[in-house]
């Protein structure tokens, strides 16, 4: 029984193999021929089908039993209860009545606005088409967004500037071990995306160059010929020594530049300044480093730059992004095999989700909401009037800032644990303690659930059909393995049910979830996104297809490689030079808080550790967060092994096991993010937003620390040194 695995964005194909008498009762196995992931499975895809089977799983609609005065302390006073004393089980038809009555009473009194959708990055591609037409044509509410605004908007919002076009990698996987020279940034590909690593050491065997950036020397690190060791924010910075280099030098690709961008003289301008000498004295990189990087890259046949949330995660992250584009750009590095910009997706669907009308500002076939031609051509597919269609929204942060303005009462959150996954998260669990109505559809009562009215029972990857989206712009057919466990409702006929109690049933009248697909690709065709060329039989028969792909019919192959011969989709058919200037991060570090907070993931985690850490093989191996600081840090606040250190920034404190590594910049502490309450880290990060993707700065603020209190040393810590001994 074939499906794919459901963290991260590889998507890589796995077999369950029937073992009876056993726990969990089927073994997990790599699918051999699946073209992604070389017939590997990391160890959160060996134990992808644990959590599906977990004792706490919902499996039926709960009704909170009773309901308190709204009000932070109430909703959190009510969850702490525990599920049996907190839930009442409810049957599905007096479940939607009541939802949809609460829904309808609100907007009739505060207008359709008054509702709002949060989604999930890996929710398939049908549901994520669905969430968004049901926000904009049964609430009619313009209050939708996606916790993936917190994943690629940063990376979208630069590609979009630069290339007129936004797919997390324009060239397939296969392209990498064909490169001569490969830049990570801010990627720690060996724990986020390990299937991943195959093509990066293929490359290195093949004798491509590798260098890193990246405030540690992760994983990924030890394989590089030259790591960069940079304080979180100084991207734009090292990269415009870089540019200094290839320009001032002449390395640059004068033919490549001349015909197929602009802007190259601003950029000269801009860089002018940033010599080797000075980047040097402000980042720590050694000069000669910063040369032979540049000429290295310069002066390669082929060349490859990957970035990810370690600098796209800021409220310079487009910038950072650009920067690393110009990069490329001048170098020729693009639209050619073994060369390009990418950045790599973190969630499972995080690609398909902004492509298909999940976003505040975006209609399916990623398409402008703000463009009338857009709007006509969705609203004809929909059976609408344009004018019918609410116009752009607000970002997934501002979701909850509306909430607390009193502009949002109710809120649907499908697929998502906003409560975690948020910046400054005690001020996101405010704003859901304070909604009229919040209804959330997961798999487990989640932290969010906890302030939750509903809640009701998600399915499985295993138990509905669908299609993903891949890292590199892949799409494939996702087959249904077992039926919904429990009372369990597929949750696109969730929402076609809650949708015609509403009275907008009849746009949303489907037999099949092939018929929901079908209808995604007309809406999305001649978009950027086209996906009008698929089916499922299409996408069955070849593994997955890559967008854009128009149809209708079986004549377009599907595009692998965007940019080839140097054509870009924007006006002219030229990319973009940017022009940076390095700004400061939301915060810097000061005599209160004198060091650098990040943030990231571990890899037997997945994003809120709402299912991970109820399997029971990945919690063991990280049974809690660990903060990582510098031996001289550590010295300097009398740390020693076994202590807690409790970190402080202007959001709250928090204690956390320490660890010290002299893997990490000596004033950076680094926290992974997979936990709730008293370790989640994310009560700590800054909620402050890039102006243009209102990404939030998670991997950067100011941070005070000091020696906590301790009786014992933390399990986790002791996991963690005994795994480093036996990997020494």
């Amino acid at each position: 029984m074939r499906s794919h695995c459901p963290f991260c964005s590889m998507q890589c194909s796995l077999d369950l193999h029937f073992t009876p008498g056993s726990t969990p009762g089927y073994e997990v196995k790599p699918s051999p021929d699946f073209p992604v992931a070389t017939g590997r499975l990391c160890q959160k895809g060996f134990h992808a089908f644990d959590h599906t089977v977990h004792p706490e799983r919902v499996m039926q609609p709960l009704r909170r039993r009773a309901q308190p005065k709204r009000g932070k302390a109430a909703a959190v006073s009510s969850a702490s209860e525990g599920t049996s004393s907190t839930w009442s089980p409810a049957a599905w038809p007096e479940t939607l009545d009541d939802i949809a009555s609460r829904i309808q009473y609100l907007q009739e009194q505060y207008g359709p606005d008054s509702v709002a959708v949060f989604g999930g990055g890996s929710l398939s591609n049908e549901v994520c088409y669905l969430l968004g037409k049901f926000a904009r044509v049964a609430l009619r509410s313009r209050y939708v967004d996606y916790n993936g605004r917190y994943c690629m908007s940063s990376a979208a919002a630069a590609q979009q500037l630069a290339f007129g076009i936004d797919r997390g990698l324009p060239f397939p996987l296969e392209d990498i071990p064909k490169t001569d020279y490969l830049i990570l940034a801010g990627t720690n590909i060996a724990e986020c995306q390990p299937t991943l690593m195959p093509y990066l050491l293929a490359a290195k065997k093949q004798g491509a160059v590798i260098v890193t950036i990246d405030p540690r020397r992760t994983l990924t690190s030890k394989i590089a010929n030259h790591h960069l060791p940079i304080e979180p924010g100084q991207d734009s910075l090292l990269i415009g020594g870089l540019l200094h280099v290839i320009l001032s030098e002449q390395l640059y690709d004068a033919q490549f530049v001349a015909a197929h961008t602009e802007g190259i003289e601003a950029v000269r301008e801009a860089v002018r300044d940033d010599s080797p000498e000075r980047v040097a004295g402000l980042t720590g990189i050694p000069e000669e480093t910063i040369r032979q990087v540049a000429r290295g890259f310069a002066g390669a046949k082929r060349g490859i730059i990957l970035t990810a949330r370690g600098l796209e995660q800021q409220v310079n992250g487009v910038e950072h992004t650009l920067q690393y584009i110009n990069l490329c750009l001048l170098c020729g590095h693009i639209g050619k095999p073994g060369s390009g910009y990418g950045s790599v997706t973190g969630q499972a669907n995080g690609q398909g989700g902004r492509e298909h009308g999940l976003k505040a500002d975006q209609l399916p076939g990623y398409r402008s909401i703000e463009d009338p031609d857009a709007r006509a051509h969705v609203a004809g597919v929909w059976g609408l009037d344009p004018r019918e269609l609410p116009g752009k929204g607000v970002s997934a942060y501002e979701l909850f800032e509306k909430v607390l303005d009193g502009d949002i009462k109710a809120m649907i959150v499908l697929g998502s644990n906003p409560v975690v996954s948020s910046p400054n998260n005690a001020r996101v669990a405010e704003a859901l303690a304070k909604l009229d109505l919040l209804v959330v559809v997961d798999l487990f009562e989640t932290e969010t659930a906890a302030y939750a009215d509903w809640l009701l029972p998600g399915t499985s990857f295993l138990e509905v059909e669908g299609t993903m989206t891949n890292l590199e712009g892949r799409v494939f057919y996702r087959p249904r393995v077992f039926e919904p466990a429990g009372a369990s409702m597929p949750d696109a006929w969730l929402l076609c049910a809650l949708a015609e109690r509403l009275g907008r049933g009849r746009y949303f009248s489907y037999s099949s979830m092939s018929e929901v697909f079908d209808e995604l690709c007309r809406a999305s065709a001649g978009g950027k996104a086209d996906y009008s060329g698929f089916s499922y039989s299409r996408l069955q028969e070849a593994q997955g297809l890559f967008w854009p792909c128009p149809g209708p019919g079986q004549a377009h192959p599907g595009t692998p490689r965007l940019f080839a011969g140097g054509v870009f989709p924007r006006a002219g058919g030229r990319a973009r030079l940017h022009a940076i200037t390095p700004q400061p991060p939301a915060e810097v570090a000061d005599t209160d808080y004198p060091y650098l907070l990040t943030t990231g993931r571990l890899g037997g985690h997945y994003l809120s550790g709402a299912q991970t850490r109820r399997t029971d093989a990945l919690a063991k191996k990280a049974p809690e967060p660990v903060a990582e600081l510098h031996p001289a840090l550590a010295e300097q606040l009398r740390l020693r092994e076994g202590d807690r250190v409790r970190l402080t920034t202007r959001r709250g404190s928090l204690d956390f096991a320490a660890k010290m590594t002299a893997d990490i910049h000596p004033r950076t502490i680094f926290v992974p993010f997979h936990w709730g309450g008293d370790l989640a880290v994310n009560r700590l990060t800054n909620d402050a937003l890039h102006p243009v993707s209102r990404m939030p700065e998670f991997k950067v603020c100011a941070v005070r620390a000091e020696r906590a209190r301790t009786e014992e040393a933390s399990p986790a810590l002791v996991h963690t040194a005994k795994a480093d001994a036996l990997s020494d």
